[in-house]
């Protein structure tokens, strides 16, 4: 009778089932198999039936008696088994009859320390198209020839921190084939060994959170990988760019992308030395230490004024208005540098533009202040006031001027640039910037009559800019 898969691995120590609740605990074991992990995570009990994108019911064989196997299980293409502590793989001909479709598998933060364990999961799993094993311990562990054939048919690869060798990375890449993109990321390189057979199908690099301060290891990546599209190697400390104009256009003639984020990389020449390769279009350079004199717009003016040929910067593109404005930028900003310090592209963009003056700097932030004269009756007052205010706020700051209350006084704006006359200032909540009050502009405080004061006004339309007061 078929059943569903949630089979119990027999402990090999204890062939007769004799451990049970109320004797000692049975030894830890130190890993677990890739198929104990598998049968616990998508049995029926724990992952429920259902049919999907990616998701089918595995129907296997019969298998010899004995066997743990029943036969259903639930299985996505793409699985997920990080951090369960597999360490070993666990029978084949099961992994060969679960697996047929799956096409990617993350393994990473494991106990996977043997490359012939992680070959038997591989070689049995003939559509696995992305490997992740990121976070297991790989560092003293030899990967043979024979061993790295499993990989053949991978074309994404992920062995981030697990300070695997760099002759390792060489031994896989010889044996895949259709190897596409590969991560190398914390995996603490200072030096890269070159290789003597090129991995011509690779076109996604990364190897960032490593020390590869010397150009004279990052060359040899050019030659290992000649199909070589992208290349991500930020935080690796990387000083300068050293090769001639020549040998940079030979060593990545496909490279289209490159991410040197948080470099070290401290001269123009070194930014300027990227344009021989002759395909790249987007570079990402944040976090040097040649940029921090910058304001954010210059360093990106500048950088692009550098760089004729990308048209993507730090994941912004770049127009053709915003290329023509940094270039003319980049030429004013030089302007006054000696003839000895103008840098190479200086002369280039002059060439195209002619040499450019200085813009005249102006400051269109609105005023906030005006200097106005003040007059009541007979007096007169040169006030600063703040436009930022309203009218009733005007007129409590005019009351220790004119020595009347605010209810007291009419108020009246004289622009003396307008042939209208005085406008009555009536609205208190009205803000003052709306008048477009500038400097040298009069203000007209008249009393009111019946308020304490005898003073009587001849009507405003007699009034102009030279006529301040009203008549007795």
């Amino acid at each position: 009778m078929s059943v569903w898969l949630f089979y119990h691995f027999g402990d090999p120590a204890d062939p007769d089932g004799m451990w049970d609740s109320g004797a000692v605990d049975p030894p830890e074991e130190e890993g677990r198999t890739f198929m104990q992990v598998l049968s616990e995570k998508y049995s029926p009990e724990n992952f429920p039936y259902r049919r999907g994108p990616g998701m089918g019911v595995v129907v296997v064989p019969t298998l010899p008696q004995g066997s743990p196997m029943k036969d259903r299980l639930n299985l996505p293409s793409v699985l997920v088994l990080a951090g369960c502590g597999i360490s070993h793989a666990g029978e084949q001909r099961e992994i060969a009859a679960f697996c047929a479709h799956v096409m990617e598998l993350d393994l990473s933060h494991n106990k996977l320390q043997d490359w012939h364990e992680i070959s038997k999961i591989v070689s049995n799993i003939p559509n696995l198209d992305f490997l992740n094993l990121s976070s297991n311990p790989l560092s003293e562990v030899v990967l043979e020839p024979s061993g790295a054939k499993a990989f053949a048919r991978v074309r994404r690869l992920v062995l981030n921190n697990t300070q695997v060798s760099w002759n390792t990375v060489l031994v896989l890449t010889r044996e895949m084939p259709e190897l596409e993109e590969l991560f190398l990321c914390l995996n603490e390189y200072t030096t890269v060994s070159a290789s003597t057979v090129p991995c011509p199908t690779l076109r996604l690099l990364h190897i960032t959170d490593n020390n590869l301060q010397d150009w004279a290891e990052v060359r040899k990546i050019g030659p290992m990988f000649p199909g070589l599209e992208t290349l991500v190697m930020s935080n690796c400390n990387l000083s300068s760019i050293q090769d001639s104009e020549e040998m940079l256009r030979r060593l990545f003639p496909n490279l289209r992308s490159i991410n040197l984020h948080n470099s070290a990389l401290n001269r123009w020449e070194d930014i300027e030395k990227l344009n021989q390769f002759p395909k790249l279009e987007d570079v990402r350079l944040q976090g040097i230490p040649l940029l921090q004199i910058y304001t954010n717009t210059e360093r990106r003016s500048l950088m692009v004024s550098h760089l004729p040929s990308v048209s993507s910067l730090n994941g912004s593109v770049v127009t053709d208005g915003e290329r023509e404005d940094s270039e003319r930028f980049f030429i004013r900003y030089h302007v006054d540098y000696p003839e000895e310090e103008l840098p190479y592209r200086y002369h280039c963009l002059v060439t195209k533009y002619g040499k450019l003056e200085p813009l005249a700097e102006i400051d269109l932030r609105p005023r906030c202040h005006a200097k106005v004269e003040v007059h009541c009756e007979d007096k007169v007052a040169e006030v600063s006031i703040r436009l930022d205010q309203t009218v009733a706020e005007l007129k409590k700051q005019l009351r220790t001027v004119v020595q009347l209350s605010a209810n007291q006084m009419r108020l009246y704006y004289i622009d003396k640039e307008c042939v209208f006359g005085p406008e009555e200032m009536k609205y208190h909540t009205r803000a003052l910037h709306s008048y477009s009050i500038q400097d040298g502009d009069e203000l007209l405080v008249v009393p009111k009559a019946g308020r304490g004061t005898t003073t009587t006004a001849k009507p405003l339309s007699n009034l102009n800019s030279k006529t301040l007061t009203p008549p007795p």
